[in-house]
């Protein structure tokens, strides 16, 4: 599932940075955005991560697997 951004997310990105630089004076219902706004970039971070782990593990298999063909095919005689 990929995230597309639009324009609200880009507003809302926008205003989460703009409290973030001056958190100590802002209200708690501003503190209370952020701390969702990046509840929720946290999570779809994390969920991005899983994936890439599983897709290099894929690749990993994948290419030692042949690999091995490669290199039974290629003996060099000593």
């Amino acid at each position: 599932m990929e995230k597309k951004y639009n324009n609200m997310d880009k507003i809302e990105s926008t205003k989460v940075i703009e409290i973030i630089k001056d958190y100590k004076s802002r209200p708690n219902k501003d503190l209370i955005l952020v701390l969702e706004f990046v509840k929720k970039d946290y999570e779809l971070t994390k969920e991005s991560l899983i994936k890439l782990t599983e897709h290099l593990d894929k690749l990993e298999i994948t290419y030692n697997t042949i690999l091995k063909e490669y290199e039974s095919r290629n003996v060099v005689s000593k």
